[in-house]
């Protein structure tokens, strides 16, 4: 119904003309009928629209019952008219599928008895409608004119998708770009910087090609027009006053990206080609990124360019893109986004193939999510490794996800350079006046395999028959424009030997290059939060308690509504007076203690951001930290931004219904700035494994390969309540596993181990002088259970690694005979067990509140305290599960292999959890009686 409201729209505007002889007589003269509003009633405009779906004759009928005969192939050539482009650069395929030649295109003179019309008809004049741009000037246009017109700018080498968008300004501003004749000439200046643009694109690949013959690159043969495209993108959006543009695109393409658009030093990408090369990247060189202010020479204004690291998981660092964008925005409340844009670049069938690109559109217009408008440039190959586009996708172009957002999308000819220009100069535009989204479908192939060693005869054997035959793009333009007379054959070759030797002296200089600097390729420097060599500035960190003073403000503001006449629930309300109460008692639960961490960072000017499903309520019910009126609509207030007028900002917003994408989003978004808190919330713990791939190609790993810190924090509910296998588990083995600290290594006790110890490892905690990504396993149950809140002379302290046993146990530690080690909800199970034994003085119970990198040096402190217990590590979680298999070799190398570290839980099993609540308490039951059995290990050996 949505493409019905577009047409209702175009209709009642004026937009549809039409074009016919009166139905009521033949004689009469040929006229321009226009359909009133009064006439095109919803009915009749239904009818209409469905009609022309299933037949357009059965349109000619329709509305020659409302007394017209229409010519209406101007709204099918609109609508239709990209399936007969000239898309394809080989000649051999079209960029959709179905290879649909609609029947209702004028594509021969016999077509003009579809409309009732014959070919004398042809050189009759045609009063225009104001409505349409083909005129220019001219207000009548004869038939022939009028056809030939339509088909220049809607089936040459620019074919579009846009009446779908349910908009008559925006499609009415695509008619103007492409209807208007002779809109898309270029001047002769801009000829000849495009043709340098491509002589720079085609002859950086050619120089690789001959330097490196065997080396993989990725190269942009085929589509040597991207770089050109993008610059043209950049240097338009600089004249409208973008000052930065952050850059995503997959690994084809991007040494040219890096050398012709980032401008990235020549002889730092060549030496990544030497395998002598000290200190490499932890990456390999067509993933790198980069960050470069530079001055655009088109528009002499400086702009910054970021081109993100990213991995070979194609497309997923389109959300990542889209959140480092945001937060530029954000930072430099850029509300409209006239000053930060973003251009994402894909594939072909990975546009059409991850749906990640998918759940990246869905946040495009959510108000804490949207960039105002990002620019698609899709590098269409027509094939995806060895697959055909037949076998990759069931719609007729890869493009046609965008439609979702009502994004245009412009299908070009890639070996047709100035139509290339002339749609990404309509992209920037449109980008600029709607802040809307849009795409570029660049059709070209790709004149090698997969990449340069790859044989693409194999599978594809006529459509490389064809490449191998075909001209390059740079040959086809400079030939053209020295036919045209715009440069000579001497100024082309003059051309293309001064970037020839720009490459060679770079080359040269490579030679010298014998360490890898790694800063140099950071896409996402935080200026004067490190040294000029990249590292902390110290290696401590400052005290992370808080005054009661400081407490106090905090919770009475969690525990009050700033706003007058605010009208708020009851059960909020009663919510409210439970904090107030815990307030005046000095104590906090884990809700309370969020909103104190919180807090205080907003106080001291860091920003706060909390993302995710359900995040402002809580899954749990449990946070509230956007109040509803009950009795205004849409009337909220969010109390931590009425802390004091100098705080800086709390963002809190639920999510789409994503986890991969929006976790994406939030660690680009925490890329810009290490001066904020940025925080993912997954409504159960177990659902970030729909966002594995962020997880393990960026939060784990993306220091090592990239150098890039940064301080996202996972807030991951977690624990065994009976809930069933899905809701249960946050899978924590998960991250231990990708810890990267040495089991067997016992480390040295020097200088700030602590801190060092955070420095070293791959993801962590706390108040410091880097960034590392937090893992928190969040409560459930816990969130309402009075045993587990802390006081207020705890907050005052700040973090502990490990809580020991403070009862009667650590009193006498020489009579305790059994130690139990554990972590999360499984302590307060324990410490009921033990109290209900009285076994208080016998077994002394520690938790881990760091499980990773693990607390050696405290955890030893507590084995030579108790030295003569048996230790145990007992955890609700299965034993092929957890904690245990990260935390037992650890333990034995603090134990020096003497002791056995005993296992007290669940069993192995496959799914995280029962779906049955008996067999869940018979479980725990189990393992609990295991727990304080202290003869349960007599006689087991080590």
């Amino acid at each position: 119904m949505s493409q019905f409201r577009s047409l209702a729209g175009v209709l009642r505007g004026g937009g549809l003309w039409m074009l016919g002889r009166n139905a009521p007589g033949r004689g009469c003269s040929s006229r321009v009928t226009q359909l009133s509003p009064s006439v095109l009633s919803s009915s009749y405009v239904e009818e209409m629209y469905y009609a022309w779906l299933e037949d357009p004759r059965r349109m000619v009928r329709v509305c020659t019952r409302l007394g017209i005969n229409p010519l209406h192939f101007s709204l099918t050539l609109q609508i239709r008219g990209h399936h007969v482009a000239q898309l394809d650069p080989l000649g051999i395929l079209t960029a959709d599928i179905d290879s649909f030649v609609p029947s209702d295109l004028i594509t021969t003179i016999d077509k003009l008895g579809f409309y009732g019309l014959d070919e004398s008809d042809l050189d009759k004049t045609f009063q225009l409608p104001s409505t349409t741009f083909i005129g220019g000037h001219e207000t009548t246009l004869p038939l022939r004119e009028i056809i030939h017109r339509l088909e220049t700018s809607y089936c040459g080498h620019i074919g579009m998708e846009f009446m779908f968008i349910n908009n008559v300004e925006q499609c009415q501003w695509i008619r103007q770009k492409f209807e208007t004749p002779g809109i898309m000439k270029f001047t002769d200046r801009e000829k000849r910087t495009l043709l340098a643009r491509l002589v720079r694109s085609t002859r950086f690949e050619d120089f690789l090609a001959r330097k490196w013959s065997s080396e993989k690159r990725f190269g942009l043969e085929g589509c040597e027009v991207l770089i050109p495209a993008l610059k043209m993108i950049i240097d338009r959006s600089s004249a409208a006053g973008i000052e930065s543009v952050i850059i995503g695109m997959p690994h084809r393409g991007r040494l040219n990206v890096l050398a012709n658009v980032v401008r990235k030093d020549l002889d730092q990408i060549f030496c990544q080609f030497d395998p002598k090369l000290e200190a490499g990247s932890g990456d390999v060189k067509y993933h790198l990124g980069m960050y470069h202010e530079r001055i655009n020479r088109e528009t002499d204004k400086n702009i910054t360019l970021s081109l993100m690291a990213n991995p070979s998981h194609l497309e997923a660092v389109d959300p990542v893109v889209q959140g480092k964008t945001k937060a530029e925005q954000f930072y430099r409340g850029d509300t409209e986004g006239k000053k930060v844009m973003s251009i994402l670049m894909h594939g072909d069938a990975a546009f059409a193939g991850q749906g990640v690109v998918y759940e990246t559109f869905h946040l495009s217009e959510l108000p804490s999510y949207t960039t105002l408008g990002t620019i698609h440039v899709v590098v269409n190959n027509q094939i995806g490794f060895t697959t055909d586009p037949r076998m990759a996708r069931s719609s007729p172009y890869p493009t046609d996800v965008a439609r979702v957002v009502n994004a245009p999308i412009f299908h070009v000819n890639a070996d047709d350079p100035e139509a290339v220009m002339y749609v990404c100069r309509v992209a920037a535009e449109w980008r600029s006046t709607f802040n809307k989204d849009v795409v570029i479908d660049l059709v070209c192939y790709r004149r090698f395999g997969h990449n340069e060693m790859d044989e693409p005869m194999f599978t594809q054997p006529l459509m490389y028959k064809q490449i191998r035959k075909q001209e390059h793009v740079l040959k086809k333009y400079a030939d053209k424009l020295i036919s045209e007379g715009v440069v000579t054959l001497q100024e082309f070759e003059e051309e293309v030997a001064k970037y020839d030797k720009i490459c060679e002296e770079a080359y040269t200089a490579s030679k010298d290059e014998k360490i890898l600097h790694i800063r140099h390729w950071l896409d996402s420097p935080w200026p004067n939060f490190f040294t000029a060599e990249g590292e902390p500035k110290c290696m401590s960190y400052p005290p992370t308690g808080l005054t009661d003073e400081v407490l106090k403000h905090i919770g009475e503001a969690a525990s009050s509504v700033p706003l007058q006449d605010f009208s708020i629930h009851s059960g909020v309300s009663r919510i409210l007076r439970g904090r107030a109460d815990m307030v005046s008692k000095r104590t906090v639960d884990w809700a309370l203690g969020e909103y104190m961490a919180f807090g205080s960072l907003l106080k001291d000017g860091i920003h706060v951001r909390l993302s995710g499903q359900d995040v402002e309520r809580g899954t749990f019910s449990h946070r509230h930290h956007v109040l509803h009126d009950q009795e205004v609509d849409k009337r909220f207030c969010i109390p931590l931004n009425h802390l004091s007028p100098d705080q800086a900002p709390y963002t809190v917003c639920n999510s789409s219904l994503s986890e991969y994408g929006v976790l994406g989003f939030e660690l680009g978004f925490a890329m810009a700035s290490p001066n904020a808190l940025v925080c993912w919330e997954a409504q159960f713990g177990d659902f970030h494994n729909t966002a594995q791939c962020i997880i393990d190609q960026f939060i784990s790993s993306g220091q090592a390969k990239w150098v890039r810190n940064n301080g996202i924090v996972l807030l991951l509910p977690h624990g065994m309540e009976g809930m069933g296998p899905e809701h249960s588990s946050a899978r924590p083995e998960r991250f231990l596993q990708m810890s990267k600290d040495d089991p067997d290594r016992y480390p040295e006790f020097t200088g700030d181990f602590e801190v060092q110890q955070l420095y070293d490892c791959n993801w962590i905690v706390i108040l410091l002088p880097f960034r590392k990504p937090l893992i928190i396993f969040t409560p459930k149950s816990l969130l309402r259970l009075p045993e587990a809140r802390s006081s207020f002379d705890e907050m005052t302290t700040g973090f502990r690694r490990i809580i020991p046993d403070e009862g009667p146990a650590s009193k006498n530690p020489g009579k305790v005979k059994r130690v139990i080690f554990c972590t999360g909800k499984v302590y307060y199970e324990l410490a009921k067990e033990r109290k209900q034994l009285k076994l208080e003085d016998t077994v002394a119970v520690v938790r881990l509140e760091q499980i990773s990198p693990f607390p050696f040096d405290l955890i030893k402190a507590e084995v030579e305290l108790y030295d003569n217990a048996e230790m145990i590590w007992c955890q609700e979680e299965h034993k092929n599960m957890g904690y245990y298999d990260y935390v037992r070799p650890r333990f034995l190398t603090v134990l020096s292999n003497k002791k056995p570290v005993w296992y007290v839980g669940r069993d192995p099993a496959a799914a995280p959890a029962t779906g049955n609540k008996f067999t869940h308490l018979a479980e725990l039951k189990r393992f609990m009686d295991t727990a304080f059995d202290l003869s349960a290990f007599e006689g087991r050996s080590f």
